[in-house]
């Protein structure tokens, strides 16, 4: 179950970076929009902590997309 959570994470992480470099935005920047804590944006993209359904709510509202797109498996580019 624990590798299992850490891949969530990890990809939760990845996803987060992603959307967010993609849409443009700085940690800091992010952090603004959404409301959350910056070094907790930089723990969200490594992988380092679990966060509630609010808080993921909160950072797809911010970075306009979907909850489910901060959760989906990404193929990788080619």
């Amino acid at each position: 179950m624990a590798s299992q959570e850490s891949e969530i994470l990890s990809i939760f992480g990845d996803n987060l970076r992603h959307i967010r470099r993609e849409k443009g935005y700085s940690q800091r920047e992010l952090s603004s929009r959404c409301n959350v804590d910056n070094a907790d944006i930089s723990r969200m993209e490594k992988g380092d902590i679990n966060i509630t359904l609010r808080t993921a709510g909160q950072l797809a509202d911010a970075l306009d997309v979907r909850v489910i797109d901060l959760l989906i498996k990404r193929l990788p580019s080619k």
